[in-house]
């Protein structure tokens, strides 16, 4: 009944609520929410879907792929399609939740031998680049779905949570782990993963339009951007600045963080 219900949906009913598990799935908590991959049979299939969608949407874009035509692809029922993935914006986070997650697995490794900040928080950006690069052609072609801050696609969404809380959880750990994190006021950082994660976001906004071989305009990007960055944050740890400190605290609290959906810090 439930796969009969779903094939008699249409590609453009929005907002439906997210799919339940499905038999046998663990539905206990995630660390970083949907991001943490499961390993059964039921996430094989919706694996099967995600990336045969992420094809598609590569091959005929994102607005002329339909939910009907990636099940055939992916040789499922529609009715099966709709159950792990209630509408075609769903595909979209679940590609944001699986890049998410592999960009903090490949983060975590490569900087598990500094403790530097600055050399930490390039090596982040540097491997979100390396994980994304095989999606540049794709990310530009919803990035006008994405742009829009009522879309369920915008990275600041409360459906976007989850993905957004690993990537704010990995900015905390490139502070955390470094030797600047305990001359920090605490406050500070609390507050400054999220910092981090817009600075991504900037990253991000640049990568979708570059259009130069490898992204190479960004990389560079990435490389001028991260020890300024560096620079400022260290200097935060300073008496003189403290004034300075306590007004972009209050910047930060008053007028960026209402602005994230759910965001992970209270």
């Amino acid at each position: 009944m439930d796969d009969l219900a779903a094939t008699n949906r249409t590609d453009d009913e929005k907002g439906a609520a997210e799919p339940a598990a499905a038999p046998g799935t663990d539905t206990g908590p995630m660390p970083g929410g949907r991001a943490q991959p499961k390993t059964d049979k039921s996430e094989a299939t919706r694996a099967l879907i995600l990336e045969t969608a992420m094809r598609l949407f590569q091959e005929r874009g994102y607005e002329k792929t339909t939910m009907r035509a990636i099940a055939t692809e992916a040789g499922v029922s529609v009715g099966n399609a709709y159950y792990y993935f209630s509408a075609k914006e769903f595909l979209i986070q679940g590609f944001y939740d699986r890049m998410t997650y592999d960009h903090a697995a490949d983060a975590r490794r490569r900087m598990a031998h500094t403790r530097d900040f600055g050399e930490r928080l390039r090596i982040a950006l540097t491997s979100w680049l390396d994980t994304a690069a095989p999606y540049h052609e794709f990310a530009a072609q919803f990035f006008r779905t994405a742009a829009d801050p009522t879309s369920s696609l915008s990275p600041f969404s409360n459906e976007s949570h989850p993905a957004r809380a690993t990537a704010v959880e990995l900015f905390r750990e490139v502070l955390q782990g470094s030797e600047l994190a305990p001359k920090l006021d605490a406050e500070l950082v609390e507050l400054l993963p999220d910092v981090l994660w817009l600075h991504l976001m900037v990253v991000v906004l640049y990568w979708v339009f570059d259009r130069t071989e490898d992204t190479e305009r960004t990389r560079e990007f990435v490389r001028r951007s991260t020890p300024l960055a560096a620079r400022v944050i260290n200097l935060s740890r300073y008496r003189v600045f403290r004034p300075i400190v306590r007004d972009a605290k209050g910047l930060i609290q008053d007028f960026i963080l209402p602005t994230i959906g759910k965001t992970a810090v209270k």
